[in-house]
């Protein structure tokens, strides 16, 4: 009888431990998927808004979608403008030279995939959500672009609602996002 009290209490202890360990291991877990999953999705949040700045400044809005994101970038060119002379002095004689730059090239140099640029990291093929449109702010219109993902998305099985306890700020149910539709920023929230 004795041996069979040892035993239990044994099996109990190690059940008692093995609690004790993964309640100090989840916490310690979920913060660094937290952490890597969140700079996967903003550092590709930063890429996206590099590329709509360049389509902004070739087309002067920004992209509604990303296939249009790709087809300009891939085949279209920067106007650049070189001027000499001092456009500030009146007696300066200026001359302007034009020339035109491949878009590819610079987006290629920035490093960025335009074949990939629409999938949300750790996600099975999820893509962000683009909304692009021209407003009338301060008298002026002006295009803006918003870029969004929600955070369930792309945390998979660490967009449960227990691990809010370990971070007063996670909310999984919010957006990851750069840009408004109500001004023209092209602002990240993490940011």
């Amino acid at each position: 009888m004795r041996l069979i009290i040892n035993l239990v209490l044994w099996l109990v202890i190690a059940g008692l431990l093995f609690y004790l360990v993964s309640s100090i291991y989840e916490p310690i877990n979920f913060n660094a998927e937290k952490d890597k999953r969140e700079s996967a999705v903003q550092a590709k949040l930063q890429e996206i808004r590099t590329a709509q700045l360049a389509y902004r400044g070739i087309v002067g809005e920004y992209a509604h979608s990303f296939d249009t994101l790709e087809q300009v970038l891939n085949t279209d060119s920067f106007k650049i403008i070189r001027v000499f002379g001092n456009p500030d002095d009146e007696d300066a004689k200026i001359t302007r030279e034009t020339f035109y730059v491949h878009a590819r090239d610079s987006v290629d140099r920035l490093g960025i995939n335009l074949d990939s640029l629409r999938y949300v990291p750790f996600t099975d093929g999820k893509s962000f959500e683009v909304t692009a449109q021209m407003i009338e702010y301060q008298s002026t219109t002006v295009p803006v672009v918003e870029v969004k993902v929600p955070i369930r998305d792309y945390m998979g099985p660490f967009a449960a609602a227990k691990y809010t306890r370990y971070d007063n700020n996670y909310k999984p149910d919010n957006v990851r996002k750069f840009g408004d539709l109500g001004k023209p920023s092209t602002a990240g929230n993490w940011e």
